[in-house]
């Protein structure tokens, strides 16, 4: 079995989600007592949160090459981002190791073409709907994408940063992302990729007019396959 180096922490709620996810599955499929062999680097997200809100991309690259650095000389095989909006310092990440790591947006693009879906809709962060880092490696995979308007983009964020990050789960939320949902499927999306690890906390698969793909439980899944790959 492979050792996965897990960058977790961002936030911690999805990353529980992540461990119990790859230790089920790798349970799953060799039985008996057997569990995933993890490496953990949890990162402080106050700082990432930070530098985030100054734009101040370069100290997160700083933050997350330093632990995937700490993974791989632990001896990780790969590594694992638990996190969609910290893929897009996947580059940065990659110039400081050499084992490689695993991309959400490949992924999640992999299971929604496996099922024969085209266009789809996408939610996440503001930075994950405003910049190419996902929606770039899902258009490269032959997807068509659809995002939502500005004004829902800045709730959607709000939401995963002042309720979803922080243990908050509100009805009122819910409704508002059922709504965003449902014009999206007007607009032609097939499904919806809850792009952000948090979303999944918010939106289940009977909350949706159109069919969910869940990047954490994706992500995880994988992880735990190329474990024992």
């Amino acid at each position: 079995m492979k050792t996965i180096g897990l960058i977790g922490g961002i936030s911690w709620e999805s990353t529980v989600t992540y461990y119990e996810i790859i230790n089920t599955e790798i349970a799953k499929s060799l039985g008996g007592f057997h569990s995933a062999k993890i490496l953990m680097f949890n990162v402080d997200f106050a700082e990432l949160e930070e530098n985030m809100k100054n734009g101040y991309w370069e100290g997160n690259a700083v933050i997350l090459a330093d632990a995937a650095s700490r993974l791989e000389k632990a001896g990780a095989d790969y590594i694992v981002i638990a996190t969609n909006t910290m893929h897009k310092l996947v580059p940065e990440i990659e110039k400081i190791i050499r084992i490689p790591i695993l991309h959400i947006a490949d992924v999640a693009a992999g299971a929604v073409k496996k099922d024969g879906i085209s266009k789809v809709g996408l939610l996440g962060t503001k930075f994950t709907l405003t910049q190419d880092f996902v929606t770039k490696r899902l258009k490269n995979a032959g997807l068509e994408v659809v995002l939502p308007d500005g004004k829902d983009i800045e709730l959607v964020n709000d939401v995963i940063f002042n309720e979803l990050c922080l243990g908050k789960v509100l009805d009122t939320s819910r409704d508002e992302y059922k709504r965003i949902i449902g014009k999206m499927k007007e607009a032609g999306a097939e499904a919806v990729i809850l792009g952000c690890t948090e979303i999944g906390m918010l939106i289940k698969e009977e909350d949706s007019p159109i069919p969910t793909y869940d990047t954490t439980i994706l992500h995880a899944q994988a992880a735990a396959k190329e474990a024992l790959n």
